[in-house]
């Protein structure tokens, strides 16, 4: 993949989300919520507190979504980024 986030933006893929609820009720594409929680892929030269790799977990509703060879990709500015599990 050739994206690199410029400055303090990082680029994450979303961890995939439950399809059964934990009394055993399958969700349907509609009903999930999407998580909120993702997986480092890139990093902007002036973020140094992440490495590709990291799971983090980041405020909902932030961030601008693309598509990269097929894949759905977020961006993320540093600032909403919570923390790191």
């Amino acid at each position: 993949m050739n994206f690199k986030p410029l400055g303090k933006r990082v680029l994450v893929q979303r961890t995939e989300v439950e399809e059964k609820t934990a009394s055993g009720i399958i969700l349907v594409d509609s009903a999930k919520e999407k998580p909120n929680t993702a997986k480092v892929i890139a990093i902007g030269s002036e973020v140094s507190e992440l490495k590709e790799g990291d799971i983090i977990v980041f405020e909902q509703f932030r961030g601008t979504e693309l598509s990269l060879e097929g894949e759905d990709y977020l961006v993320l500015d540093i600032e909403n980024i919570i923390g790191v599990m």
